[in-house]
């Protein structure tokens, strides 16, 4: 027999219609072919859906979905699924590739290497069913050595997840 869930909510029921009207005035910049056209990466490993928010050479904001069809789910961990730390600073550096691999200095085909990571905080477990909107920050970006470094943050029903305080990033030109 199935266990039933409760449900324990006290506001009136809204329904699908009207859930959704609360993201409507959520404009997508880079929807997903955008996003395959910029980043080099692919499934399984291409960890940002869409770009809501994009000021060009500065800093953008990423969603990406949780879904429980992750491969990294069936061993992280069985029963208790957590999206990995690492991923998810691996999806903070895919936004903030996206911002870098559009600025000056990278030209097509270029791909920006994670160098370094310092000061990350995990607040909150990601898990599946979430919807991680991250932020990214360029601080610095030096054309000439191919150098670039980046805060991020990453937030699960408005509340910090995710806190990086700086990631460094060198370009591989093609």
């Amino acid at each position: 027999m199935r266990p039933r869930c409760e449900t324990a909510l006290a506001t009136e029921w809204a329904g699908a219609e009207l859930t959704s009207a609360k993201t409507k005035d959520v404009k997508t910049v880079f929807d997903i072919n955008a996003i395959t056209k910029i980043l080099p990466h692919r499934y399984p490993f291409l960890l940002v859906d869409k770009v809501v928010e994009y000021e060009a050479g500065k800093r953008a904001v990423g969603v990406k979905s949780i879904s429980m069809n992750e491969p990294q789910f069936t061993g992280h961990f069985p029963g208790n699924p957590i999206m990995p730390g690492v991923m998810q600073i691996e999806a903070l550096a895919q936004l903030a590739g996206i911002v870098c691999l559009q600025m000056e200095g990278a030209s097509p085909g270029s791909v920006f290497f994670f160098a370094g990571v310092d000061g990350v905080k995990w607040k909150k477990p990601v898990i599946p069913g979430d919807t991680l909107m991250m932020e990214v920050e360029i601080k610095s970006w030096k054309p000439k050595f191919g150098i670039a470094k980046a805060t991020g943050k990453g937030y699960v029903d408005g509340k910090l997840a995710v806190d990086v305080k700086e990631m460094t990033f060198a370009l591989a030109k093609p």
